[in-house]
């Protein structure tokens, strides 16, 4: 029996090509290894027939599979790897096939000695006499070959791929042979490789250099899917982004003709696009893109500044208005947002990089007014009947690119004040080219900052509309009066409205008449109500003839009360019109200015100028002549569009309630917590450290916080044990304006 399965071994390994044995063969060898299995000691020939099973495997390589590829080692990669290749899969089928005929040995014997498997015996002494021994060369070989076609030579990858597979077996379940035998070497020569390209292609332009970086990367991700091991990609990857992008990252943005600044400057979105994927690939890779970025958008934002500066430098006289250079800075963000949008893919890093150069240009001032009064005033061109012609899609988009640059602004607060004054003048002087204009920017408003932030604007919107209701009533009233006089009024809260100037001035005898009408109805309606008049923000239509010409000059109510006094005639010295009015010189001389230096001058000044002086004389200009029969006389403001002193007391307000809503939270704290939660608190502006200190010092004043006994930097709430909620603001009382 023992001679019968030397001469099937010998008959099995004797064949070159793959051993094709047929049924009555097999059938008859797996039947004898089960009777050499099955016998009874001493009988039992399984542990010799297991030992001959490897002697055999190890003497057949050793004479046959050796010999033939040391003879192949030297005569090329191709040659040798072809050679292994063959080999290798005739050792695998033979595996196979001696698996099967001992099928029986291999199921009991081996299973119940916890001896190797038939397989794994046929790997490992595959591995010990054959693999050991060529993998050096085999290796190298492969290494060649990828080389080759990272050189653009065509290779057969079928066969680097079949190799390939011989490293993974060899690892017995495991990669441990394919990473150490070709993985790591493979990494190697790879970093050779790149090192020696980036060194050549450094010369190149930065889009260039990057376009041949990806077409790198992209060729070696499709190489490790032809015939290498996945788990390769990410490490070959990382060694190339390491040799070609990571090591030359800042030479590459920093060139200067073809660099990050220079595809900005030029627009370059393509490469632009190229430069964030190849440099996202990197651990903080993106950082020196975003500084770049940041820097150059800053750069552009100060160029604009400087422009203005050298208008201003140049004679033009600084105003409040200065439409082109809020155009220049909405152009500016639009563009670099949609940069950052479509070429950055909206990366958190670019974002914040806009950001940060948007809250410097935006906060950075030139001339007499502030960038919040300008945007402010781009705003009320927008908003306002005679300024900006818009349609109602172009006027949605101008708001919103002006909210987009509002949110930079350190100075909220201020930009607020400004615009709650101007949306004022213009519901006030009925100039709103729309009322839904004028919500759909409180609404931006109040999406950016909150409620509390839009809330007397809103209720400005609301005064009007429940004022419509009770100018009806009054209207009705007034048809049972004997007048002639058009007469309205409109009946305002004054927690919302701006404060305003309120002298007292003569009216004419019809006004004085109508306004009493009023207050006697308004007294019947609203008992506990009190009115304030403001004359200043009045209106009249009043008509004038001059020659044979007549007009409707649309004027102030202080305006209309000067007309008056000098019709028929009349010629008056300023000092006279000044006592007949009631009013002071501050209001007199541009009340004055407006009729008599304007554009239209239905009054004649003696002696000519475009100066009031006290000394100056005045009466009907009977030579005025206009085309325009509807005639608009604006008046300079006699309140000051910015209250600085208002801002000032809202902002110690706002810090005083910040400062009680954290104590009242925390009970105690240091100084300087307490100083860094209330700066994190307060959205609308940057208060001065030092302002913080000061409404402390006030609130221990007024006994709601007390310093500590032990320490003087601790503050305590001295108001701890009450559940009464204390709140700090202030109340407007129910006065009206009209």
């Amino acid at each position: 029996m023992s001679k019968f399965i030397r001469k099937a071994f010998t008959y099995f390994f004797s064949e070159a090509s793959v051993v094709m044995s047929t049924s009555s063969f097999f059938v008859h060898l797996s039947r004898t290894c089960y009777d050499m299995c099955t016998q009874r000691s001493p009988y039992n020939w399984s542990r010799d027939l297991y030992q001959r099973h490897g002697e055999t495997i190890e003497r057949y390589l050793t004479s046959n599979v050796l010999p033939a590829l040391r003879e192949k080692t030297g005569q090329g990669g191709t040659v040798l790897l072809r050679e292994l290749e063959h080999r290798w899969t005739n050792h695998q089928i033979m595996n196979k096939w001696l698996k099967k005929f001992f099928t029986y040995l291999d199921r009991y014997y081996v299973k119940h000695h916890s001896l190797p498997t038939l397989s794994q015996a046929g790997l490992r002494c595959f591995r010990t006499h054959v693999y050991d021994e060529m993998k050096g060369d085999t290796t190298t070989s492969i290494l060649g070959l990828i080389n080759e076609e990272r050189e653009g030579k065509i290779i057969d990858k079928s066969l680097v791929k079949s190799i390939v597979e011989l490293y993974e077996s060899m690892g017995m379940g495991t990669l441990d042979a394919y990473n150490a035998d070709l993985e790591e070497a493979l990494l190697n020569s790879t970093r050779e490789y790149y090192a020696k390209k980036r060194d050549f292609w450094i010369n190149d332009s930065t889009p260039d250099y990057l376009i041949k970086a990806e077409e790198a990367l992209n060729e070696e991700r499709n190489r490790v899917a032809d015939y290498l091991n996945s788990s390769s990609e990410s490490k070959i990857l990382k060694v190339v982004e390491e040799e070609i992008l990571e090591k030359v990252e800042m030479v590459l943005l920093e060139k200067e003709s073809s660099g990050c600044r220079a595809l900005l400057q030029n627009d370059k979105s393509e490469d632009l696009q190229r430069m964030f994927r190849l440099f996202s690939r990197l651990e903080n890779g993106l950082n020196p893109m975003a500084s770049i970025l940041q820097q150059f958008i800053a750069t552009m934002g100060d160029d604009i500044i400087n422009r203005r500066q050298a208008r201003l430098d140049g004679g033009e006289k600084d105003k409040n208005d200065d439409p082109r250079f809020v155009k220049a800075l909405i152009s500016l963000h639009e563009k670099y947002l949609g940069v950052v949008k479509k070429d950055f893919s909206g990366h958190s890093l670019f974002q914040k990089a806009l950001k940060d150069a948007f809250v410097e240009i935006v906060n950075k001032n030139v001339g007499q007014y502030t960038n919040a009064e300008l945007m402010s005033t781009f705003c009320d061109r927008i908003l306002k009947s005679g300024g900006e012609k818009l349609s109602e899609a172009e006027v949605e988009e101008s708001l919103d690119r002006i909210v987009q640059l509002f949110s930079y602004l350190t100075d909220k607060d201020m930009f607020a004040e400004i615009y709650r004054n101007q949306l004022a003048k213009r519901l006030l002087n009925q100039r709103s080219t729309s009322n839904d204009a004028e919500k759909l920017m409180i609404a931006k408003l109040k999406m950016q900052c909150g409620t509390q932030f839009t809330s007397k604007m809103e209720g400005m919107l609301a005064d009007l509309a429940v004022g419509s209701e009770q100018r009806t009533e009054f209207e009705q009233r007034m048809r049972n009066v004997d007048t002639k006089l058009d007469f309205s009024v409109q009946v305002l809260t004054t927690g919302f409205w701006p404060t305003y100037k309120s002298p007292q001035v003569a009216l004419t005898p019809e006004m004085s008449k109508c306004m009493g009408v009023f207050k006697e109805w308004h007294d019947k309606k609203h008992q506990k109500r009190k009115l304030a008049w403001m004359f200043s923000q009045g209106n009249a239509s009043v008509r004038g003839t001059f020659g044979k010409k007549s007009y409707d000059l649309q004027v102030s109510t202080l305006q209309a009360i000067a007309l008056d006094a000098l019709n028929g005639g009349v010629t008056l010295s300023f000092e006279e019109l000044s006592t007949k009015l009631n009013l002071d010189d501050s209001i007199m001389k541009p009340l004055m200015h407006s009729l008599s230096c304007g554009k239209y001058k239905v009054l004649r000044k003696t002696p000519p100028g475009n100066k009031i002086n006290t000394s100056d004389q005045f009466e009907a200009n009977t030579k005025f002549s206009c085309n325009m029969r509807k005639i608009r006389i604006p008046m300079a403001s006699l309140d000051s569009t910015l209250n600085t002193k208002r801002v000032e007391e809202d902002r110690s307000i706002a810090i005083e309630a910040a400062i009680v809503r954290i104590m009242k939270a925390r009970k105690t704290l240091q100084h300087q917590q307490l100083l860094s939660e209330v700066l994190a608190q307060l959205a609308f502006f940057n208060p001065n450290p030092r302002v913080v200190k000061k409404r402390i010092e006030a609130l221990i004043d007024r006994e709601y916080l007390e310093r500590s006994a032990d320490n003087t930097h601790v503050y305590n709430v001295s108001f701890a044990e009450s559940s009464e909620l204390v709140t700090i603001g202030t109340h407007s009382s129910r006065l009206f304006l009209v």
